[in-house]
């Protein structure tokens, strides 16, 4: 089994906060222009743990 360094588990931190953050500003606030970057941060932070992953392990 692969050995995943501590910034790719700090990786998956990220991806959970925002997609927690999104759903709470998009379902209990009007808060559009937050809701779009906290999404737009996770589908980068995603799109980054995939690219590693698919990379290196």
């Amino acid at each position: 089994m692969a050995e995943y360094p501590t910034l790719w588990y700090a990786l998956w931190v990220v991806i959970s906060v925002c997609g927690v953050v999104t759903w709470y500003l998009r379902n209990f606030t009007q808060r559009v222009e937050l809701t779009k970057f906290t999404a737009f941060t996770g589908v980068i932070a995603m799109s980054t743990m995939l690219l590693w992953t698919l990379i290196d392990f």
